[in-house]
């Protein structure tokens, strides 16, 4: 059977602008893994030159002096879980209310896209409005005031992935456990939460992530302390800031301290992402 000639023109037109478009997208990956791949070499290099039992040992040093990171590692530690103890039960609760109460209702429509905005709000928005109604309040720094900043980062992360999550289990088990008589809040919290769990898990660890290296909020909120610090009241050292400052610095000491402090940040970002990807991995086996 012979193709008119004007078909073998349509198809050769074809294969030209998808053979354009494989080599405009392979390009544009390419370009992109090059300047990520520069950019993790570098932290990895400079940070690997600092690192150090000092690092982990010992507080933030005056200039020229020796030193490490453990306030700012503590404190980074201690608003991050604040942060997530604020956002998860407000976050799994929200999620839970859109995926199972308000389905395809307008107030769950409107719920979803305030959290749209929320979870690409910049995060200095953010810090400035936790300023503006805590620091500015109180008339002074907190580590409360930075978790609740971290906190509004991480909600709309939750909010998401318990939604999803949540939405993906099969209306068939909700259907067995309602025939039997089983009332609606067991269903969800015995029946649903149980096969999502490993997904919203996953979002929570990716919500750590996405908080563990903000900067623009702390530096309005928790802002930054030279000394070792429990005081929840009061300016907490944390990592972001430390890395922000000590990098702005002309002291070379410093400057090593922030590479190594971006290491850190980058290989705990590194191993959350992974942890996550391994929990949904593990998850889909077992489904299949």
């Amino acid at each position: 059977m012979s193709i008119p000639l004007n078909g073998m023109s349509l198809y050769g037109w074809r294969r030209a602008k998808n053979a354009v478009a494989l080599t405009l997208s392979v390009a544009a990956a390419i370009f992109g893994i090059f300047w990520l791949t520069w950019i993790l070499w570098t932290v990895v290099t400079k940070g690997l030159s600092a690192l150090n039992l000092d690092l982990f040992t010992m507080m933030t040093p005056p200039p020229d002096e020796r030193g490490g990171l453990l306030n700012a590692i503590f404190g980074s530690v201690v608003i991050s879980l604040l942060a997530l103890l604020m956002g998860t039960p407000i976050g799994i609760a929200a999620g839970t209310f859109l995926a199972e109460y308000s389905n395809k209702h307008w107030l769950g429509e409107t719920i979803r896209f305030v959290n749209d905005i929320l979870l690409s709000a910049p995060s200095i928005v953010l810090g400035l409005f936790v300023y503006t109604i805590m620091v500015a309040q109180m008339g002074h720094y907190s580590a409360w005031a930075g978790a609740v900043a971290l906190a509004f980062i991480a909600l709309p992360v939750i909010v998401r992935t318990t939604d999803e999550m949540l939405r993906l289990v099969p209306t068939q088990m909700r259907e067995a456990a309602l025939s039997l008589g089983v009332p609606q809040w067991k269903v969800t919290t015995q029946v649903l939460m149980r096969s999502a769990r490993p997904g919203i898990v996953t979002g929570i660890l990716l919500a750590l992530a996405r908080i563990s290296g903000e900067t623009a909020p702390l530096l309005f909120t928790a802002f930054n302390n030279q000394f070792w610090s429990t005081d929840l009241n009061q300016s907490m050292a944390n990592l972001p800031m430390v890395i922000f400052q000590y990098a702005m610095s002309p002291y070379d000491s410093w400057n090593a301290l922030a590479w190594a402090g971006a290491l850190i940040v980058t290989a705990l970002v590194l191993v959350l992402s992974l942890i996550a990807r391994t929990i949904l991995l593990r998850n889909k086996i077992q489904h299949d």
